[in-house]
């Protein structure tokens, strides 16, 4: 008998462990919250992408310059605030509505793309918009987030960059400057971008959202 409850509550357990929480209420009913936090993050991401373009990503452009396509193994760290916006807020537009704001506060502060960037920070929110709408706002674990960094960089390279900056490669340097792309999207803004999200929860900042809930329920569940 005791045997069946350990049973009973091992599973009862890993499925409360493993839950995944919508958004409460209507999911176009933001909240102020839900506004405020995805301003916030946005704007932090938007400073840390000009300390990116400034600092780090001319070194990035230097060693790679003997194979160019490979510079975009870097782009991961633009798709983040859009797959972490999505995964904390979990409303239609959140995606976008990060990744616009920090793409404003990127241009506000300066870069090198200039006015170009409001453009990819467009394509790269719709892309994560894309893939959670796909999943119909139901699911934002890892896979979801890896799928929306995917998805992001595709848009973004496919739909702009192709055009805009790689015009003159090859059909086969295309393709592997692609390739780079989403290998980036799904690791720097998929995987780290839901390490990023699970790991402010555990700060406590995100309590009133679905994140900080799963996360107090898995514990509880141990």
């Amino acid at each position: 008998m005791s045997t069946h409850r350990t049973i009973d509550q091992d599973a009862t357990s890993s499925v409360t462990a493993n839950r995944t929480i919508r958004a409460a209420g209507r999911p176009l009913a933001w909240r102020g919250v839900d506004l405020l936090t995805a301003a916030m993050l946005a704007v932090a991401c938007g400073v840390a992408f000009w300390a990116f373009d400034t600092f780090v990503y001319p070194l990035v452009t230097l060693v790679t310059a003997g194979f160019p396509p490979a510079g975009e193994l870097a782009l991961g760290v633009w798709l983040i605030p859009a797959v972490v916006g999505g995964l904390i807020v979990r409303r239609p537009g959140a995606a976008l509505f990060a990744e616009l704001i920090a793409a404003n506060i990127e241009l506000i502060l300066g870069n090198g793309w200039g006015v170009a960037v409001l453009l990819s920070g467009l394509l790269q929110g719709l892309g994560v918009e894309a893939i959670l709408a796909l999943f119909r706002w139901r699911r934002f674990g890892a896979g979801a987030a890896v799928l929306g960094g995917i998805a992001s960089a595709a848009l973004e390279i496919i739909g702009y960059e192709w055009w805009a900056y790689t015009p003159a490669y090859t059909p086969v340097w295309k393709v592997v400057y692609l390739a780079c792309g989403a290998a980036s999207g799904a690791a720097i803004a998929g995987l780290g971008g839901h390490a990023l999200a699970r790991a402010l929860a555990r700060t406590g900042a995100l309590n009133a959202f679905p994140v900080g809930q799963e996360l107090r329920e898995s514990r509880s569940a141990r």
